[in-house]
């Protein structure tokens, strides 16, 4: 399996793959919008980052909780039941008059909820399709965010000023409520992966077994903390260009896109094993840049560079899959997600924090270049035996 047409020849590909791209969508058209109305009643960076990504401080409570049950519940039921509690979450949200704590109450219900999905989705794209498929069936799964985002972005914008954040909110319910149509009519009933009843216990045991000395642990810090710095910088567009932020989204949307089409389809298979680190090392270091607060067009530019480095991401997925056993892989990427998203949401309200108390341009500053620091510190893991994707799974 070497092209995407191959990809989209296999069955339940193209549903999995849309229902993705719909939940993506949702989140793109809704999450700004909501960020901007919170910010346009509070005036706070804080509160304006904790809206966009508060689901994802949730994902700490699911992944603690829920993950267990990424390989114990029917895939398609899964993902047709949490679009279903997206789209009636997100319309929740749109309500006029609702409180500011109950908007932040859906938030959290939401990310909790969901936190099993990731593992659900590619667990499922890990059962249809073989071996060889999945580096490619990942990367068309992150260029399709990618390009997404960069629509989603684009067309929240516009809706926003027509029909302004609250109707934008009910936009993206109604991308919610498609994906979950997709997902129940396009995916065959399956049984779950593995056996047993979803619970605490079950989920604490695998999340011990997934996160115990060795490389794995170093693979999860270094898909987690680079990556939720810098979405720490990203949720700091709107407080530093409002009248921009749409676009340098849009821009950071393409820039993963790009980098995500060239470690997918280009990149020999040779090199990926060397090109972690430094994709992790330059998804930070353009964004010290705005402490001298750069013109829009070189803002522009060092956005869509930094963006390029979301690619270790792939290559990081494929190192942990590689030394993960089989049965626990839905688990695994779930706890990926989850992790990845609950670094997100903190990495946001760092940088908000410190806008609070300096400026949008310095905490962007600072919060990447904590994030260098934090690739510099793991890339000896990283390099170090049994990190190798080929290498197989310790026992």
């Amino acid at each position: 399996m070497r092209t995407y047409q191959d990809l989209f020849r296999t069955p339940e590909f193209t549903p999995l793959f849309l229902t993705s791209a719909g939940q993506t969508a949702a989140q793109a058209v809704s999450g700004p919008a909501l960020g901007i109305l919170i910010y346009t009643e509070t005036g706070s960076p804080l509160l304006s980052g904790l809206a966009m990504s508060g689901p994802a401080l949730a994902q700490a409570v699911g992944a603690a909780t829920l993950l267990s049950a990424a390989d114990r519940l029917p895939p398609r039921a899964a993902l047709t039941g949490t679009a279903l509690l997206f789209a009636l979450g997100t319309a929740l949200q749109a309500v006029p008059g609702l409180p500011g704590w109950a908007v932040f109450a859906v938030l959290l219900g939401l990310g909790t909820i969901a936190s099993p999905v990731g593992g659900v989705r590619y667990g499922l794209l890990n059962q249809i399709l073989p071996r060889k498929g999945h580096l490619l069936g990942r990367s068309l799964f992150n260029m399709s965010a990618g390009a997404t985002q960069i629509g989603g972005f684009a067309v929240g914008g516009v809706l926003v000023a027509a029909l302004a954040p609250r109707g934008t909110l009910l936009v993206g319910a109604a991308l919610y409520l498609v994906s979950a149509a997709v997902a129940r009519c396009g995916l065959a009933r399956r049984p779950p992966r593995a056996t047993g009843r979803p619970s605490v216990r079950e989920t604490w045991r695998n999340n011990v077994s997934l996160l115990s000395p060795g490389p794995r642990r170093h693979v999860y810090l270094a898909l987690w903390v680079p990556n939720g710095l810098i979405v720490g910088c990203e949720s700091l567009f709107i407080p530093y260009a409002p009248q921009h932020a749409g676009l340098l989204f849009t821009v950071a949307a393409l820039g993963m896109l790009a980098g995500d089409v060239a470690i997918g389809r280009f990149v020999p298979s040779r090199w990926r094993g060397r090109l972690g680190i430094p994709l992790c090392l330059l998804l930070a270091a353009p964004y010290p840049l705005f402490a001298l607060r750069p013109a829009l067009p070189l803002a522009v530019a060092a956005v869509v560079l930094a963006s390029v480095g979301y690619a270790s991401n792939l290559l990081l997925q494929e190192r942990l899959m590689a030394i993960t056993p089989e049965e626990l892989s839905g688990h695994a990427l779930g706890l990926h997600t989850s992790g990845m998203l609950t670094m997100q949401g903190v990495g946001a309200a760092l940088a908000g924090a410190v806008a609070q108390h300096t400026s949008p341009s310095t905490a962007m500053a600072l919060t990447a270049t904590a994030s260098l620091a934090v690739t510099l510190a793991l890339a000896g893991g990283l390099r170090g035996r049994g990190s190798h994707p080929d290498a197989p799974y310790p026992r």
